[in-house]
């Protein structure tokens, strides 16, 4: 019988081995697709090539010209995408394309928050307690701040999560938090893993979003939740224009000012106005599998927040 079996077995080796040729086959018809970097047409592996460069050259300079583009208001924008999630204690977050840290570093502080809320209102409901039991009792708990919460920053660029850990250090982030190299389209994380899936300011520059997406909904558990920040489409017709002139006129010289980089600015302002629209992101998410899909503008629709569950 065993001898029976063994021309299957070569044929099923055979068909395996055509398959993984096809798919390598597949691959690298993938990288040669056209697709787009700002406004330029290029191939889908000349698009990663140079949005890795993008981000390897401005990754030192990108906080102050966050600010400097947003007048600061992006950290507002990141404070309510941390207030629409509300992560409990216990909360296991990948944080996808966040190399500098800064949703990483407001979940750490929002879950501290909570813990130590959670621990007054335990010690009020003590009043019979003496001081030093009271006091004993809030030092063991504040050790234990984060409980079960972790955040896993995941970021493909090198130069980035460099930033992002020296601002960690600077800044005393080190419990509950940790920094993998990995791309987007292909997460180094297993199925079911992540409560809460975050990315800011990232689907924009990922070449294949409907791949992103993909992984987004593998890796989060069922029940978890999947949020977006991003630029978006702005619906207010004099508020488009002027937001148009601000984006190519000024932008890029404000990049050249504080980075010495103009092409890069001149890359992620064309890049906002190539994105999918707020309704067609939306139904992206939907057709990856998500549930009760929405979003929410911010200023107008300049950014817009995305949020979907793996149900």
């Amino acid at each position: 019988a065993a001898a029976g079996l063994c021309p299957c077995r070569a044929l099923l080796a055979r068909r395996g081995g055509a398959l993984r040729a096809l798919c390598g086959s597949v691959r690298g018809l993938a990288a040669g697709q056209e697709t787009h970097f700002g406004f330029q047409t290029v191939t889908e592996a000349e698009r990663r090539e140079k949005i890795y460069q993008v981000f390897e050259s401005v990754a030192k300079k990108y906080d102050v010209m966050n600010d400097s583009m947003t007048l600061g208001i992006h950290r507002v924008w990141k404070d309510i995408l941390m207030h629409k999630m509300n992560p409990s204690p216990g909360t296991l977050l990948l944080d996808v394309a966040g190399g500098t840290g800064d949703i990483a570093f407001r979940f750490i502080n929002y879950v501290r928050s909570v813990r130590e809320h959670q621990l007054q209102r335990k010690l009020k409901h003590h009043q019979n307690l003496s001081w030093q039991e009271i006091s004993e009792s809030y030092q063991e708990d504040k050790f234990k701040l984060l409980g079960d919460s972790r955040v896993v920053v995941c970021d493909i660029n090198k130069e980035m999560l460099k930033v992002g850990k020296q601002k960690a250090q600077h800044l005393g982030y080190s419990e509950g938090l940790s920094w993998v190299l990995g791309d987007a389209e292909e997460l180094p994380f297993d199925d079911d893993k992540f409560d809460v899936y975050t990315i800011a300011f990232g689907i924009r520059n990922v070449t294949r979003i409907d791949l992103a997406l993909q992984e987004a909904y593998r890796v989060l558990k069922p029940g978890g939740r999947f949020l977006c920040l991003e630029f978006s489409h702005v619906s207010n017709p004099l508020l488009s224009r002027l937001y148009d002139l601000y984006s190519f006129q000024v932008i890029p010289v404000l990049g050249e000012i504080i980075a010495g980089d103009w092409k890069s600015y001149q890359y992620l302002v064309e890049s906002i106005r190539r994105f999918p629209p707020q309704e067609e992101l939306k139904a992206m998410i939907e057709d990856t599998g998500f549930l009760k899909v929405d979003y929410q503008n911010l200023n107008s629709g300049i950014v817009a927040i995305h949020s979907g569950f793996k149900l």
